[in-house]
């Protein structure tokens, strides 16, 4: 095999992680949008969407505020399909149920739920 051959292997092989990220970055900039209706500050990275009560008290010095840093990834017992997780680990909801997830993650960081209802 040549290694023009395997440039083009190698990138195909990429393609899909790049649809991949820019669909989970996608999602989490939905989240983001909707995590500001209930007074949340958020930072969106390549990392993950950084979340912060910053209207409630933190658990200590090191940590003044309530904060979490969500990531999408896919779910493989979920046959792969891409889910939001706490920085812990544990999943919150599928992607695409933004609503859901931004309720899951206002209420982990004690964001006061007269914000963000919207009637929903």
């Amino acid at each position: 095999m040549s290694e023009d051959n395997e440039a083009d292997k190698t990138g195909v092989e990429e393609y899909p992680d790049d649809i991949e990220h820019s669909e989970a970055f996608g999602r989490l900039g939905a989240l983001m949008s909707r995590l500001h209706a209930y007074g949340l500050e958020t930072d969106l990275q390549p990392r993950g969407l950084i979340v912060v009560n910053a209207r409630a008290a933190g658990c200590c010095a090191e940590v003044p505020h309530p904060a979490d840093t969500v990531t999408c990834r896919a779910r493989e017992e979920d046959g792969g399909r891409l889910w939001l997780f706490h920085s812990w680990g544990e999943p919150i909801a599928e992607a695409d149920r933004i609503v859901d997830a931004a309720l899951v993650v206002a209420t982990t960081l004690g964001a006061p739920m007269g914000h963000g209802c919207g009637g929903e």
